[in-house]
């Protein structure tokens, strides 16, 4: 082979050249291979806190009378059986427990949608004094526990003759959801456009109609992400209902589960977890299937 001219030698002296030619190398974090074990570690650590009651209550809700009595504690039954799923499904109230359900989670997310959504607009777009501090007041609404305004909450709707009403309750599921819900939708307002506002005001709308007509339709993925999430937060809600309603025609099957107990007195505790089981299937197969919805809610809420 002929020795390389000049000009070829010139070429490959260029950097830009050089650095294509070269293969690319992955390059790890800071930190290395003991960032990487301390991250799986605070995996393994939290699956092992949110995934052992889940596998235990599972378990147990396959176990006969006597596995339940077996101080062993087997976590794999050995005799497996379905009898406990049997007979809550047949339970005539079980359908009844469901329905309520659905209408307190779908009720409360909606209404807390409906009161969200402009106040999220309104934190995204407008300027005023003391919006820090109103957004960090909204925020400090939802670290409130439900138990501690339970006792208040019972004596006021009790005053004014709203015990035992699925209005009441869904109000205070709205009042619960309202501001987290707030803070997620003001996540995806930040990321729309102002010049989309200003566009539609151009046009001759006003600001009600630009945030209806534009912002709105445009930020629909993630108001449905966040509705999605509100609804599976109210379906698992114990204490409100728990505390406000009391005619089992009116329960919802987080606190419904719990008249299992009276009427299998003998093996309540396979039948409640079997209803627990049940409890959480709707709730799970929501998050599997809009799990994409849900993630894009609360990334969303994080970049703003």
């Amino acid at each position: 082979m002929s020795a390389p001219t000049g000009v070829a030698r010139k070429r490959r002296s260029i950097p830009g050249i050089r650095m294509r030619r070269r293969k690319d190398k992955y390059v790890r974090p800071r930190g290395g291979r003991g960032a990487d074990v301390l991250t799986y570690l605070a995996f393994l650590v939290t699956l092992i806190i949110f995934g052992g009651p889940l596998l235990w209550i599972l378990s147990l809700s396959i176990k006969t009378v006597a596995e339940v009595n077996d101080p062993s504690l087997k976590l794999i039954p050995d005799e497996p059986t379905l009898d406990n799923y049997t007979q809550v499904l047949n339970s005539a109230q079980f359908p009844t427990f469901l329905i309520n359900s659905a209408k307190l989670s779908i009720g409360g997310s909606l209404g807390a949608m409906i009161v969200a959504a402009p106040a999220a607009y309104a934190f995204s777009r407008f300027k005023f004094r003391g919006k820090t501090a109103a957004l960090i007041a909204v925020l400090g609404l939802q670290m409130i526990a439900p138990l501690v305004v339970a006792v208040p909450l019972y004596r006021y709707f009790a005053r004014i003759d709203l015990l035992d009403s699925h209005f009441s309750t869904t109000m205070v599921y709205i009042a619960i959801l309202m501001p987290l819900a707030t803070w997620m939708l003001k996540g995806f307002f930040d990321e729309i456009p102002k010049e989309l506002d200003e566009a539609a005001m151009v046009d001759g709308a006003n600001r009600f109609q630009a945030f209806v007509r534009v912002i709105l339709p445009v930020a629909l993925p993630g108001v449905t992400a966040v509705f999605l999430l509100m609804a599976i937060l109210a379906w698992g809600e114990f204490v409100v209902p728990f505390i406000l309603l009391s005619e089992p025609s009116l329960l919802p099957i987080s606190v419904g589960i719990l008249n299992f107990q009276g009427t299998y007195a003998t093996t309540s505790a396979q039948i409640l977890a079997a209803g627990g089981v049940l409890a959480m299937l709707p709730a799970i197969a929501i998050f599997v299937a809009m799990q994409r919805f849900i993630v894009g809610a609360l990334t969303g809420a994080v970049k703003g």
